[in-house]
């Protein structure tokens, strides 16, 4: 992963993987809530969408099909193809002028082959939205009172209370406080009272965001075939018409499942922050099962740096580990 710090122990999480085995296998499961929604109007238990299980992607988050976007990479190939970097397009008017000129400080800096540090590549606690542009899986944990989201490395947990409303005074945090409820076939998280700091990001081009920041995601399943399509759409950007993403991944995520049968799901997101943005913004994540054994993928903090920028490297350097050190054996 680009500017991934330290080294990744595979290790086996048995107890995750039980409680997710537990779970109810069908799309949708019945399930009694402890208190309902405003204005849901509903007195008894409800159907929700049975969205448990790990979902893999590729990095960074999708744009709409209309309106404001997320920041992308600024750089371009000469067949118009994105290249993969932190170089991020600091014209998108959605930035106000404070928050352009530090992608463009960031940029700039990258270009120069200095790498960006953010929360993924100094193990810290990862935000939203940022957490879904950089986590190529995630596992979901559907229960009674709580959702919980695990991102499949560094140790990145949400915890999503349901059906309550937002704390009357709120102590910052470096999530956040997310809550969540059902809206038909959609899981809704709100989440505000991000904590303000040096790594306070909401992508991996450094864009920043301040205490007024407000983020809405909306979970639903979606149609097997049109997860893929949508998964080709976005990762042809990156690598060519009709050209996927590399397969598997060294972060404790295995292969995309193929199956098209299988649903797929996707996350709306949208971002509000009068103090960074200009105008709100959306934008999307599309995820399909995973495959393979779950292993844990520790992000260690050392003295080497968080590896290459890739914008001065080889494009083979995808993931951007060029040139963290590896032993020659194993400590133990």
């Amino acid at each position: 992963m680009h500017g991934h710090q330290g080294f990744l122990i595979p290790v086996i999480l048995p107890v995750i993987l039980a409680a997710t085995a537990a779970l109810t296998p069908a799309h949708t499961q019945t399930l009694a809530p402890a208190a309902e929604p405003a204005n849901s109007g509903t007195k008894s238990a409800v159907s929700i969408p049975d969205l448990s299980g790990v979902w893999g992607r590729w990095f960074n988050l999708e744009s709409p099909s209309s309106g404001p976007g997320p920041i992308v990479s600024k750089l371009r190939r000469p067949d118009g193809t994105i290249i993969q970097s932190v170089v991020g397009d600091f014209t998108n008017p959605i930035l106000r002028p404070h928050a352009a000129e530090v992608v463009k400080k960031n940029g700039d800096l990258e270009l120069n082959g200095i790498v960006i540090p953010n929360p993924h590549n100094q193990c810290r606690p990862e935000p939203t939205p940022f957490a879904l542009s950089i986590q190529l899986g995630m596992q979901i944990i559907q229960q009674k009172d709580e959702v919980i989201l695990f991102y499949l490395s560094d140790h990145q947990v949400r915890h999503v209370r349901m059906n309550v409303p937002h704390s009357d005074h709120q102590t910052p945090t470096w999530q956040g406080e997310s809550v969540g409820h059902y809206e038909g076939d959609a899981l809704v998280i709100d989440t505000i009272g991000q904590k303000v700091g040096p790594l306070s990001v909401v992508d991996r081009f450094g864009t920043p965001f301040s205490a007024a920041l407000h983020v809405v995601e909306r979970y639903r399943l979606i149609d097997g075939a049109t997860a893929r399509d949508l998964q080709l759409k976005h990762e042809s950007a990156y690598f060519g018409a009709g050209k996927s993403a590399p397969g598997g991944s060294p972060y404790g995520r295995g292969d995309i499942d193929p199956d098209a049968t299988k649903p797929g799901l996707q996350v709306e997101i949208t971002v509000d922050d009068p103090a960074v943005f200009t105008m709100p913004w959306s934008a999307l994540a599309t995820f399909r099962r995973a495959q393979g054994d779950w292993p844990e993928a520790v992000c260690a903090e050392n003295t080497y740096g968080s590896g290459t920028s890739s914008a001065s490297t080889s494009s083979t350097c995808i993931f951007s580990s060029c040139l963290v050190p590896e032993a020659d054996r194993p400590d133990f």
